[in-house]
């Protein structure tokens, strides 16, 4: 008499799920009371920099407030408001040396600005290129939708996503940017601009993030600053 086999389980039936990957955390990178884990850019803290109704905003005296930390992969999230006539930008990838006068000569911007009201420094309605309006890559790539950006004095929201070099820009919800860091094609955009001889030029796989002030005179404010690192 042939010995009857009890059938087996499905291996299928047997395998335990797997959890699925836990998704990156957001860091605040302010929390609308105190300014941590910043510093002024060459300097030891933070200067020129306070809080004003929840948000961050410069006097003019301190220069760009900088991370203390690098990051390399990252989604930054981040709510802004300028004034009419004012100009900004959010930097990153920077490198945080002492030769290196200003954070946007070592890393990309996302510009910030007052795009139809903007004025040059005697106080003059100033032209600007597609690549210097608000969201733009700036100085290397314009933003697909130049009517996404609110008025002076409304907030806007940006979103920066940086992963293995695939870089993009959000305005309000909406793709303004897409590109390959340190490309061939990069390259070429870079040798043609003013960043050719620069260290920006040099392609780095992480770096700082910086609220810029671009000068004395131009107000801007930040808040619900956070990240993940991706």
């Amino acid at each position: 008499m042939k010995k009857l086999l009890i059938p087996c389980l499905l291996l299928s039936a047997m395998a335990v799920a797997t959890p699925p990957d836990k998704k990156p955390k957001w860091t605040a990178l302010f929390n609308g009371k105190e300014i941590k884990g910043w510093h002024s850019y060459h300097k030891d803290g933070v200067v020129g920099w306070s809080i004003e109704d929840g948000a961050l905003t410069p006097d003019g005296t301190g220069g760009d407030l900088v991370t203390d930390k690098e990051y390399e992969n990252f989604e930054l999230e981040f709510d802004f408001k300028i004034p009419k006539g004012s100009n900004s930008g959010v930097v990153y990838k920077i490198i945080d040396s002492p030769d290196i006068k200003s954070t946007y000569m070592s890393g990309p911007e996302y510009q910030v600005i007052d795009d139809k009201g903007y004025l040059d420094g005697d106080g003059k309605p100033y032209k600007l290129k597609d690549t210097q309006l608000t969201g733009a890559n700036y100085d290397m790539i314009p933003p697909a939708d130049m009517n996404v950006t609110k008025a002076p004095g409304e907030w806007n929201k940006g979103r920066i996503v940086v992963n293995n070099n695939h870089v993009e820009h959000y305005l309000n919800g909406k793709k303004m940017v897409d590109y390959e860091y340190g490309s061939d094609d990069w390259k070429q955009l870079v040798a043609k601009s003013k960043f050719a001889n620069w260290p920006y030029a040099k392609p780095h796989a992480k770096g700082k993030i910086a609220l810029q002030n671009h000068s004395p005179k131009e107000r801007v404010w930040y808040r619900n600053v956070q990240i993940r690192e991706l």
